[in-house]
């Protein structure tokens, strides 16, 4: 009888950590719509995009939309994208859909009216405020490995079959969404804050994820190898790679480190450098993504 592999501690702490994260981003995300797109009367792109607008014209609750059509873009989605990424979406969006309808709520007057908590004729800053939240809880929930659902499902089938960027099949989709404002509503006013909010929007993800992920790699050139090395591994959780090199004009042989650390610990590590030896060659880049040990883990 084949042997039920043991789940390891970690691997749990990584799981609860992800729907945790998934959560709270999803939070943040509702938070934007129900606090400052939806009361001054302000769509975006995404699924969301699409049901803010159908709720401006029918009243139809955003969260039961988002719902409804996300049930029906997974259970397509099972067999081409996997149970993996399915089983996350839908946690997602089940966490927004709730959110949402909280948030709908507790921001509803008695007369039913979307209560506007920054006075009337504040539309560009509710539209820089929802943006700027809207970015944050979408970059978290990315960076837990999770999916908002809605847009992200039917960019990966296109992606699936077609030879089409996940992010261009996403932008075309949202610049069509807010451009079919103007045909419903003739206000050019949703046309424009609806392309600022997906500007900052975006950037805001962009920003949240690279800033995250950002990382020093050393190269250095030296001939007192053994020392850096020590030092580094000793004074950091890091470790070095050395290599054998040569110099071509001069021909003699000489070590070279490499080496990928926090970026925060990277004026540690000159230090080091200099204090071991100065007349060291030093190359150092930042890095986006470096997985393993003492870094990120892999999602999937």
């Amino acid at each position: 009888m084949a042997k039920i592999p043991k789940i390891q501690r970690a691997h749990v702490w990584e799981f609860t950590k992800d729907f945790l994260s998934i959560n709270l981003g999803m939070a943040i995300y509702a938070l934007g719509w129900a606090v400052f797109l939806l009361p001054y009367h302000i769509t975006t792109g995404g699924m969301v995009g699409i049901f803010a607008i159908v709720y401006y014209i029918t009243g139809f609750p955003i969260s039961t939309a988002v719902l409804i059509a996300n049930i029906f873009l997974l259970a397509i989605s099972v067999k081409p994208l996997g149970w993996k990424f399915v089983v996350k979406s839908a946690y997602a969006v089940l966490a927004l859909s709730t959110f949402l309808s909280l948030g709908q709520e507790m921001m509803t007057d008695e007369t039913g009216k979307l209560i506007q908590i920054m006075g009337e004729g504040q539309d560009s800053m509710a539209c820089v405020l929802g943006a700027i939240l809207n970015g944050v809880g979408v970059g978290t929930v990315l960076l837990a490995g999770g999916s908002t659902g809605g847009w992200d499902i039917i960019a990966s089938l296109v992606n699936k079959y077609r030879n089409i960027s996940l992010g261009r099949v996403m932008l075309y989709l949202d610049l069509l969404v807010i451009a079919s404002c103007l045909p419903i509503f003739h206000d050019w006013r949703m046309v424009v804050f609806g392309y600022v909010t997906l500007a900052i929007y975006t950037y805001v993800i962009d920003l949240l994820i690279n800033s995250t992920r950002q990382d020093t790699q050393f190269i250095i050139f030296t001939h007192k190898y053994r020392e850096i090395s020590e030092r580094i591994i000793h004074e950091t959780s890091h470790s070095v790679t050395c290599l054998n090199g040569e110099g071509y004009y001069s021909h003699k042989d000489i070590k070279v480190l490499i080496t990928i650390v926090h970026k925060r610990e990277q004026i540690n590590i000159l230090r080091m450098i200099h204090e071991v030896d100065p007349v060291a060659f030093v190359s150092q880049s930042r890095v986006e993504g470096v997985y393993g040990n003492g870094f990120n883990v892999i999602r999937t």
